[in-house]
């Protein structure tokens, strides 16, 4: 039974991944036409409410706000407000494959908050081991796409924004994990996502103004995907913070530079792999199946 709810566990949080990673394409074509606070404050406000239906009663994300006011608030900032915001504003000034491939720092950022921050989830030999492949393979990626050429302080700045975000983003992980079965998590992905969603928005409005309406079907199009994209996996990924440890769960975090980064080699104009790109893409499934193999190990010894 153990390992068959692994197993369940494993393909929940292959399948939130999959959906994150095409993310990266998505926002390049949403951001063609609309400012990086205001996509963000709209994909996350329709998010919340898409995720109504499902949380048991209508009311359910606004009596969760009330009761666990300051947790849900917590997650808000951290999951929504801040990692979202520089997600945008870090995806409008860098190409999206290089974009995808930052964000491949998740896994380490979540693995070092949790080692620092609780006490029964500290980095063992086979997750060190399969964190340090995956950043080989971020590494070489990212030298890949040549960084010491000229691609200005503006790319640069929106890379170190997206660095940002996974570290604060993994301080949110950490707060949701140490709430273990206590709170529903479609509740509190619908609630936190209806209070970052309107923060994005009013921070929004001195510096980008009112969000446009007025706008292609392409656009509601990719709005629509990304909110659906937000409803579904980070519901999954709650869901898996309350049964899986952090620095496990978060070794497929891999998986969405990636998926992101060949995404947006095949779908967007200007970027294409190379023999270096390649090769980091294997590091990074290696240390996807060390850091499995490690914990399914352990599971054996204990049965034994």
């Amino acid at each position: 039974m153990p390992n068959t709810a692994s197993a369940r566990h494993n393909l929940a949080a292959l399948f939130a991944c999959l959906l994150w990673a095409t993310a990266f394409v998505a926002g390049k074509n949403a951001l063609e036409h609309q400012t990086p606070l205001n996509l963000a404050g709209s994909r996350f406000l329709l998010a919340g409410l898409l995720q109504l239906p499902l949380c048991g009663s209508l009311l359910a994300p606004f009596r969760l706000m009330k009761k666990e006011f300051r947790t849900v608030l917590l997650v808000s900032l951290f999951h929504t407000v801040y990692l979202y915001s520089t997600f945008f504003i870090g995806l409008s000034w860098a190409r999206g494959a290089e974009g995808a491939i930052m964000i491949g720092v998740g896994p380490l950022a979540s693995a070092l908050m949790a080692h620092l921050l609780t006490r029964d989830d500290k980095m063992k030999r086979g997750t060190m081991t399969g964190i340090a492949l995956g950043m080989a393979g971020v590494v070489l990626i990212s030298l890949a796409a040549k960084p010491w050429s000229a691609v200005g302080a503006k790319e640069f700045f929106g890379l170190m924004l997206l660095l940002s975000g996974s570290f604060v983003s993994a301080i949110g992980n950490v707060v949701v994990a140490k709430r273990k079965g206590g709170l529903h998590p479609i509740a509190l992905n619908s609630a936190q996502m209806l209070m970052g969603g309107a923060v994005l928005l009013l921070i929004a409005l001195p510096f980008e103004g009112v969000p446009a309406l007025r706008l292609p079907a392409a656009y509601y199009g990719s709005l629509l995907w990304l909110a659906t994209i937000s409803a579904t996996a980070f519901a999954i990924w709650f869901h898996l913070l309350s049964k899986v440890k952090v620095s496990k769960l978060n070794l497929w975090k891999f998986l969405i530079p990636l998926v992101g980064a060949a995404l947006s080699w095949i779908f967007l104009p200007g970027e294409s792999p190379t023999v270096i790109s390649i090769v980091g893409m294997a590091f990074i499934v290696a240390g996807i199946v060390v850091g499995q193999n490690e914990s399914k190990t352990k599971r054996g010894n204990a049965e034994r």
